[in-house]
């Protein structure tokens, strides 16, 4: 059985997962295959970096991508990107 705890992290999790901004800057991490810095995000998805940036802490909280300090610049990279195209597939597969 899992505890309060553990459930309140998978809540987490699963609501970082809910939005489909932040699957695209998930999913834009893993095509790339490196880090991305926000600003490129953001000019990818046509959205402002402020905005971005919200989605971001949001991913960042669940543990599902790191953000680097680089100079003046913030940097993206996925904890765990397989696990999270894992998901989107189990997820597309039950949505069907």
């Amino acid at each position: 059985m899992y505890n309060d705890e553990e459930l309140k992290e998978v809540s987490q999790v699963l609501k970082a997962l809910s939005n489909v901004v932040r699957l695209k800057i998930l999913l834009m991490l893993a095509d790339t295959k490196r880090p991305l810095h926000i600003e490129a995000v953001a000019q990818n998805l046509g959205m402002d970096y402020g905005a971005v940036y919200r989605h971001v802490k949001v991913l960042k909280d669940a543990h599902l991508l790191e953000v680097y300090e680089v100079g003046r610049s913030r940097v993206l990279s996925p904890t765990d990107i397989e696990l999270v195209k894992q998901f989107i597939n189990h997820a597309k597969a039950v949505a069907k």
